[in-house]
């Protein structure tokens, strides 16, 4: 096993997240780890890479296991550039500076890096998380821990994520809320949770199994309440029975209903925890064939055409998605559309007193100083849904809120929770047309289900931004594609754009194929390299011979009989011929990947 936790519990303040779970992981398997918001998800996760104590039980982890963490936010030094974070990642691994280059140099490339003195600060977002992907898996770890891998890369960026998770050799455990991604990669899935006896519940698999598996768990166990209420009642009809029978009743009979009914209570508790938030979206109930009718829209911001010729007609029962790499124009359609930008060409026609409600998790910031009370309230005691009110206290249940959290400030409630907050705001407010961009972030799954379903019933028009290709699936009539050079394609489902997307690709790179001069093509055969992989294909013959003389003296140092009595140093010379080895191998790989590129 690489890592084995024996009972363990972690508290915070009153507030249990796990209590004596005990669980390992082995090699060779990639876990998807799930879990509802505030479970301790990345608590656990830190936990098995040492970065944070445990209140009691015993974490066992493999002696020469490597276990790195990449955490959900992707920091880095200030004033750094792509190069140096690499190389920092390598300081505490013994090995030589011209394996220490290598190593970059094919992170770079392998990571599509073809600047390596990129300043990190001028990364986007996506670029960012592949760096930070980069600088976790450089350093070759056993264990690889992922909290929300997927954060801040489009589409493409997570299609590119599942092919490198599907072919890397370490295992890894994966916190994420994509399904799709969680589908393509894991063979096994781990859902932290109190609602099963021992805190988790786990199988072997795809997540598709994973959903049968544990449909099926909880359908018996709520079965097994239903009997277990039956076996109680009876014993309980049993010890109210007349006095003669009080005198016969033996003391174990006694016992074991008292156990019983300790047991029932347990079951029932579990069961009970399995609610799901209450996510119903407010439609206004206007049954205008045209809610919002848009023809023609162009749209170029600094000199770059986003999207040309758009035409969009919004129905009730209408939902539409939008598809597109990062900075393609997605929000900038969506601004357009609720007026917040001006179209430079075409026109918008919206019904008479159209009510459009964005639900934009960039814009609207909670502020973090208030209470969970006044941000699902205001200064009130009960809110005003569809013409009734709500207490308070029933209002902050239905998004799995406890009566005591009401007291919290906002900055203490975890990205999920605060999810919930923006969707109870929203769900005031009667809509005609709802506009979500990435509404889904730092939701769990159970709460994707029931906002997937609530979208699916809502009976106005709906336009959806996320990169969440099963929500897009579920949820939509149609797609709307962006190649983020001005064309629109329609789709219907994402099967459909990403097939799309690569035939474009390919004919693009025949296109270019067929513009180059036959004579230049035939001499210019590193042409499909960037410059760094062209110097790495150039110096790598070199580079082979230092590395496989290296391990000619790794094996002389192994074969001194020196150290033949010091089993410490044996070992440890042992270590560094197979680490020699491996170079080599990566070296042979990463030039034959290189001259394929070329061939």
């Amino acid at each position: 096993m690489l890592v084995t936790c024996r009972a363990v519990s972690k508290h915070y303040g009153h507030r249990t997240l796990f209590d004596e779970l005990s669980i390992s992981f082995s090699d060779d398997e990639r876990v998807g780890f799930l879990g509802p918001n505030g479970a301790g998800k990345t608590t656990f996760l830190k936990i098995m890479a040492g970065l944070e104590p445990i209140d009691s039980g015993e974490v066992i982890r493999r002696r020469t296991a490597r276990i790195v963490f990449l955490p959900q936010e992707d920091r880095f030094p200030e004033g750094v550039n792509v190069s140096s974070v690499l190389q920092d990642a390598l300081s505490d691994i013994a090995m030589e500076s011209y394996e220490r280059d290598t190593q970059v140099a094919i992170a770079l490339s392998k990571f599509g890096f073809e600047d390596p003195s990129t300043e990190v600060k001028k990364l986007s977002g996506g670029w960012r998380k592949r760096l930070s992907l980069a600088r976790a898996i450089i350093q070759e770890p056993d264990l690889l821990l992922m909290d929300e891998p997927t954060n801040h890369l489009d589409l493409e960026g997570i299609q590119w994520l599942e092919k490198l998770l599907v072919s890397v050799r370490f295992s890894f455990v994966a916190v994420s809320h994509d399904r799709y991604f969680l589908e393509n990669v894991t063979s096994r899935v781990v859902e932290l949770n109190p609602i099963y006896p021992d805190g988790y519940f786990s199988t072997s698999g795809s997540y598709s199994t994973y959903l049968d598996k544990r449909a099926n768990f909880l359908e018996a166990q709520q079965a097994q309440q239903a009997e277990l209420a039956n076996i109680v009642r009876r014993e309980e009809a049993f010890l109210k029975s007349n006095s003669k029978a009080q005198r016969t009743k033996s003391k174990s009979r006694i016992e074991e209903a008292y156990r019983l009914k300790d047991e029932l209570r347990e079951l029932s508790q579990r069961n009970a925890r399995a609610t799901v938030a209450g996510i119903d979206f407010n439609s206004s109930g206007r049954k205008s064939k045209k809610l919002l009718d848009a023809k023609g829209l162009s749209k170029s911001l600094g000199g770059r055409l986003l999207f040309d010729d758009v035409s969009l007609t919004l129905s009730p029962g209408v939902r539409v998605g939008l598809l597109g790499a990062n900075a393609s124009g997605k929000t900038t359609l969506i601004r357009v559309l609720t007026g917040d930008l001006p179209p430079d060409r075409g026109t918008i026609a919206l019904a008479e007193n159209l009510r459009i409600v964005v639900f934009d998790q960039n814009r609207e910031k909670l502020p973090q100083d208030v209470t969970l009370r006044w941000a699902l309230a205001g200064d009130n005691d009960s809110v005003d849904f569809r013409g009734q009110n709500v207490h308070i206290t029933a209002w902050a249940k239905r998004f799995l809120f406890a009566v005591s959290q009401l007291a919290l400030p906002v900055s203490e409630l975890s990205g999920g929770e605060q999810a919930r907050v923006l969707i109870a705001r929203l769900m005031l407010q009667p809509a005609d047309v709802l506009v979500l961009d990435e509404p889904t972030n730092d939701l769990d799954i159970t709460s994707l289900d029931v906002l997937e379903d609530s979208l699916t019933d809502f009976a106005g028009a709906i336009v959806l931004v996320t990169h969440d290709r099963f929500m897009l699936d579920r949820v939509c009539t149609e797609l709307l594609g962006l190649d983020g050079d001005g064309r629109v394609g329609r789709y219907v489902n994402c099967a459909q754009w990403q097939t799309a997307r690569a035939r474009n690709a390919r004919d693009a790179e025949s296109d270019a194929d067929r513009a180059k001069p036959k004579k230049v093509a035939a001499k210019t055969t590193g042409k499909r390299l960037t410059a760094s992989e062209q110097s790495e294909l150039r110096d790598m013959e070199a580079t082979i011979l230092e590395a496989e003389g290296h391990v000619e003296e790794c094996a002389a140092a192994v074969e001194d009989p020196a150290v033949a009595g010091d089993h410490v140093e044996a070992e440890k010379r042992w270590q560094a011929l197979q680490s020699a080895k491996k170079q080599v191998e990566a070296l042979y790989a990463r030039w034959e990947e290189l001259e394929r590129k070329v061939s």
